[in-house]
């Protein structure tokens, strides 16, 4: 072993196994970090990886790769796992294993080296991602190492390794728990988080959250937002002070279209995060199903994402044919346990992104949200390719007589039909009408 590239994110685990496995092979090792949106996280990441062991350290810009590539068409499969995980975590994987990859060619290294866990589902997502970008490449992952766990055996053994080799990481003891952002959600784990009955809404750990209030400290005033759809995709908004905003966090726009901003999906995904965030929206703590077979606790905040979902929704609402939404729909589970699973590279979900295209095309609109404490709410939808049709729907007098209610008659008798028989079979008395 010649050259290692590291998944390297300047946190506990990473900085302790980049150091270790420069110690175990005596080898180069090349630091490599994926710019997902991790803000503040990365600065001085380049000169802590080098004084860590690093010969050099990649910063690979993917930003707007990863909100246009891998986060706008999971939503557009309006994919959620077990009914609440946005899926944060799970879709930036690939797009980070696809950069790391691209160093590693360049660098013709031996092999790349990842911190996750043998517990968890991070290592099935990295390695899966390589094994159809990559396969020739081998994968280091040294909690799966007998050794490597020998010396750390827990949080408390990292942290004292990296207080030994003058390695600076946010984690101690008081704040054993670890966290992972990127431009959709920020996730907390581990630590007293393991504690299914612990609150994470307690004043004591408020601190710990990042992209968004507490609900109970935001505004007592509602704000609305408007979101322009085109395609299945969000590609403009329209809110109060949404300038000064941009400016603030130095995204420029696209142009402008009817009243809305136009912008690209990193600029919509940055913007939706401080909106929803500073009024509580997005939090999800849940108890789900990993991968590899065990249950686990975590906090995610996902303001931006939550809107995203729930705007999406509204448009797809009056736009999509009924039984094209509900086969859509149907293919949901499967679509998320795929990302959740580490599959993003696999030819099923492909096949499954190939039909949710096709689904999308319609899917162009506005909506309008209230964001209020917590609560995102609906306040209005229409498309100009809208399916529904207020004269047909209305409960008054249908002015076009395009649905006559007698139809219902025979509509309601043929589907009963089955259902007839099958009463008559369980009264015993088959065959009488």
């Amino acid at each position: 072993m010649k050259k290692i590239v590291v998944a390297y994110s300047g946190g506990l685990d990473t900085s302790v196994l980049l150091s270790w496995l420069k110690e175990k092979y005596q080898c180069e090792i090349i630091a490599y970090c994926a710019d997902v949106g991790q803000e503040e996280e990365l600065d001085g990441l380049e000169a802590k990886a080098t004084s860590t062991g690093a010969s050099k350290c990649y910063i690979g810009d993917l930003r707007e790769e990863f909100a246009r590539d891998y986060i706008f068409p999971m939503f557009q499969a309006a994919a959620i796992y077990e009914g609440q995980y946005f899926l944060g975590t799970s879709i930036a994987r690939p797009c980070i294993a696809k950069g790391m990859l691209e160093i590693v060619a360049r660098e013709q290294a031996d092999a790349v080296a990842h911190g996750a866990t043998g517990k968890g589902n991070d290592q099935v997502r990295f390695e899966l991602s390589a094994a159809m970008l990559a396969p020739q490449v081998q994968v280091l992952a040294p909690w799966r190492m007998d050794d490597f766990r020998a010396e750390f055996p827990g949080r408390a053994e990292m942290i004292a390794y990296a207080a030994k080799h003058g390695i600076p990481v946010q984690a101690s003891a008081k704040k054993p728990y670890s966290m992972d952002r990127n431009l959709l959600h920020i996730s907390f784990e581990a630590g007293m988080l393991e504690d299914t009955w612990f609150d994470g809404t307690t004043p004591e750990v408020r601190g710990m959250y990042v992209l968004s209030v507490a609900p109970e400290d935001a505004p007592d005033q509602a704000e609305y937002l408007q979101l322009l759809f085109e395609q299945g995709n969000c590609i403009g908004l329209q809110a109060d002070g949404l300038d000064a905003l941009l400016e603030k966090m130095s995204i420029a726009a696209l142009g402008t279209r009817d009243g809305y901003t136009l912008l690209s999906p990193y600029g919509i995904m940055k913007a939706l995060n401080a909106l929803g965030g500073r009024h509580g929206c997005g939090r999800v703590d849940m108890v789900e199903n990993r991968f590899v077979g065990m249950k686990s606790r975590g906090i995610y905040e996902t303001p931006g994402g939550a809107i995203l979902y729930a705007a999406h929704r509204q448009v797809e609402s009056i736009t999509m044919d009924r039984e094209v939404m509900h086969l859509r729909d149907s293919l949901i589970p499967k679509y998320a346990q795929l990302v959740y699973n580490g599959f993003w590279f696999s030819p099923e979900r492909e096949a499954l992104q190939a039909l949710v295209t096709e689904s999308q095309k319609p899917v162009s609109g506005e909506v309008r949200l209230k964001l209020y404490k917590g609560n995102i709410m609906a306040a209005g939808r229409r498309s100009p390719l809208s399916l529904y049709d207020e004269a047909i729907a209305t409960m008054e007098a249908d002015p076009t007589q395009s649905y006559n209610q007698n139809d219902a008659t025979g509509f309601i008798a043929l589907n009963a039909l089955r259902l007839k028989a099958t009463a008559r079979r369980q009264l015993g008395r088959p065959g009488q009408l």
